[in-house]
């Protein structure tokens, strides 16, 4: 939903490989600009993403076959797919395409951090921010660069990789492989792919299986190196060295990530025609 910055706010239990309702849904925003599609990078598109959901049945319950046919007894969708895509009848790739080409406006920026990393305005953040940005740089304090990249000259907050730092994992086993569903690597078990810190103040809760309610409980999940297990990634490791201050302006840092959504990403106000 575009209140709550394209997720749907929820918070999974539990769920076993990723079926359906074992997983918060990811922000749309941005996604653009992933490389791959899901939490377990099992689609390579926006377009192929879109049909993931359709068949879901707790998303839409539906099927590709019926989403094509209640579209096309809709005569103002009719006529605007013809407009769109010139004649011939409906099919579910157009409606993946169509889709796909909306998501891809969905883009935030423009934020306090833009302003003040990349526009050089040094009163974009506060004197909080500015030192919770250095410890999200330093390798020897917080070392969330390392995942959550900045670029020269723009920053998606995501390597658009998949890593494993022990969420869901209970006694060193999860019921989520993870990457591993899609891949059959025993080293990405329970590897999912980095989420961008784009608006992340707005899009709790956070992790895959939505289980740490705000950033506080991430920031103390970090704090304590996760939830062993053997396969988790070799960068995560505790952070309890880090004082009180640094873990505030950490947190403070994160609010400078909140950007601006462009201002038709609502749903329209009318009927197509």
């Amino acid at each position: 939903m575009p209140a709550i910055e394209f997720t749907d706010g929820k918070r999974v239990s539990n769920g076993v490989g990723g079926k359906a309702g074992t997983r918060n849904a990811p922000t749309v925003m941005n996604a653009a600009y992933f490389t791959l599609q899901f939490w377990d990078g099992r689609a390579p598109s926006l377009e192929k993403q879109a049909e993931g959901p359709v068949a879901n049945p707790v998303e839409m319950a539906h099927s590709l076959h019926g989403v094509v046919q209640r579209l096309s007894q809709d005569p103002s969708y009719a006529a605007a797919f013809q407009k769109a895509f010139g004649p011939g009848p409906i099919t579910f790739e157009k409606v993946g395409k169509c889709i796909a080409s909306f998501e891809r406006t969905v883009l935030s920026g423009d934020s306090a951090f833009d302003r003040y990393y990349y526009g050089h305005d040094q009163t974009a953040m506060t004197p909080a921010q500015i030192r919770g940005l250095d410890v999200f740089r330093d390798p020897k304090k917080g070392n969330c660069e390392s995942c959550h990249s900045i670029g020269e000259k723009s920053a998606l907050f995501t390597d658009n990789k998949f890593h494993n730092i022990g969420v869901g994992f209970v006694n060193g086993e999860t019921s989520d492989g993870g990457r591993y569903v899609v891949t059959k690597n025993v080293r990405e078990t329970g590897a999912f792919r980095t989420p961008t810190l784009r608006n992340v103040e707005l899009t709790a809760p956070y992790m895959h299986d939505g289980s740490l309610k705000d950033m506080k409980q991430v920031m103390d999940f970090y704090i304590g190196a996760g939830n062993s297990n053997p396969y988790l990634d070799r960068e995560i490791h505790s952070l309890d060295f880090l004082s009180r201050q640094e873990r505030d302006d950490l947190l403070e840092f994160m609010k400078a990530l909140t950007g601006t959504l462009p201002a038709n990403a609502g749903p329209p106000d009318v009927a197509p025609k």
